[in-house]
Formats: C-alpha cells, sequence, structure tokens
C-alpha cells in the first residue's frame, strides 16, 4: 500500500496524534553540493504520524511532480489543506551550490519535520528529509540530508527527459544512461553517471561538472 501523503491520511493523523509541542524554530538549509541546484524548498512541520515521502515506498503523484518537475505546488497544498506547517521557497527561488536558506516556523502541534526539493539536474532526484522528530529542548541541531531517487522515471539524463533552466548547461545527442525504472520506490539516488560528451555519448550532462555524492545539504534546526 502506497503510504505517502494523502489529504485523508493527513487528516486523521492530525486528529489522532495526542502530542503538543508548540515550539518556534529557524530551519536552516544550505546547499552543499560544488554544482548542483535546489528548486524550490518545501519545510514542513507535521505530525510523526505521517509523512511526505518513505524511502522504500512508492512516491505519491504529488512527490513524483515535485522530483520530476520541481513543482512543490501540490505537496505543499496537500501538507497544508491537513494542517501542517508549511514554508514554500524560502530561497525565493532556487537554491544555489553553496548557498543557504532559512525558514522560521512556529511548530504548534506539530512534532516532525520534513524538506524536499528536486535536484537539478536530475530526472528525478530531490534532496529529502523525512519525518526528522523536532528535539523539545531548546538548542541548535545539525542534520546531513541526502539526496533520492523517486523511482518514478529511468534516468537517461537526456535533456529532452529533464528540467532546462538557463542556469544549467546540458549537451545534446545523447543515447540514454538508463532506459529503464530499475528501482519504483523512493530510494537512495545513484548520483549522476555523465559523460565528456557535449554532443553525444549516453549522458547530456557533463560528468566534470555534475557528478555528486551524498550528502548534498546540511540542515541547521534551531529550537528557540
Amino acid at each position: 500500500m502506497n503510504k505517502t501523503l494523502t489529504a485523508l491520511s493527513l487528516a486523521a493523523a492530525f486528529i489522532s496524534t495526542g502530542q503538543t509541542q508548540a515550539a518556534e524554530i529557524d530551519v536552516t538549509i544550505t546547499n552543499a553540493t560544488k554544482n548542483i541546484y535546489f528548486t524550490p524548498l518545501l519545510v514542513a512541520a507535521h505530525s510523526s504520524d505521517i509523512f511526505l515521502f518513505r524511502s522504500g515506498e512508492a512516491a505519491g503523484s504529488e512527490v513524483e511532480q515535485m522530483a520530476e518537475g520541481g513543482d512543490i505546488g501540490p505537496l505543499s497544498s496537500l501538507a497544508s489543506n491537513a494542517g501542517a506547517v508549511v514554508v514554500s521557497n524560502p530561497a525565493s527561488g532556487p537554491l544555489n551550490p553553496g548557498d543557504s536558506t532559512t525558514a522560521s516556523m512556529d511548530t504548534g502541534d506539530a512534532d516532525s519535520l520534513s524538506i524536499t526539493a528536486m535536484l537539478l539536474p536530475t530526472n528525478d532526484g530531490f534532496v529529502g528529509l523525512d519525518s526528522w522528530p523536532i528535539p523539545t529542548t531548546p538548542g541548535t541541531y545539525t542534520v546531513r540530508l541526502n539526496g533520492y531517487d523517486a523511482g518514478t522515471e529511468a534516468n537517461d539524463e537526456l535533456a529532452t527527459s529533464m528540467p532546462n533552466p538557463p542556469f544549467v548547461n546540458l549537451g545534446t545527442g545523447g543515447s540514454g544512461a538508463e532506459t529503464t525504472v530499475t528501482n519504483t520506490s523512493v530510494h537512495i539516488h545513484p548520483g549522476n553517471l555523465g559523460d565528456t560528451d557535449p554532443t553525444g555519448g549516453i549522458s547530456d550532462i557533463s560528468s566534470t561538472a555534475y557528478r555528486w555524492l551524498n550528502p548534498v545539504a546540511v540542515v541547521t534546526v534551531t529550537v528557540k
């Protein structure tokens, strides 16, 4: 069964949870990659009974839209309508390599924190934090985030299959690094394969510019 966030399960979770812990937090997200961009980020504080995504389970359509095209609107609406505290796009656009952005939140009754954004350039890769327990003790906490593969699209690494904003320099003429999806569940992303042929080869991604390894982000949470 796909347990990815749904309006019904979200609503039920918020009604059933018995824990309350109002807290003000600052969530600072740093892009820790050399040359990978994050699309607009979604930061959500919610009940521990729900989640935006889960490794090993199929992604819902809202996660698919975020991971393949950077559209956080459906996922943000789903969470907000069920009572989650949501901050959308705190960087007011993509988060560049090496840059940071901060989302300030009053968590209300929420006790867990999730973060998502697409990784560019990838087919369906995203940076993710899944239902991290928000500490009750004031202080500063650091979490390192991995890049995930949504499992919804083959990692062919072709310019025709990925968003192609002007700040990402993709090649042409690739034959396709991958032709089929080999794992249809959310899983740790293997990273871009790429090649060094800008007008051919198997990939339209430059291996010298856009290779990456985990972790891809550092999150600092300040509980006040």
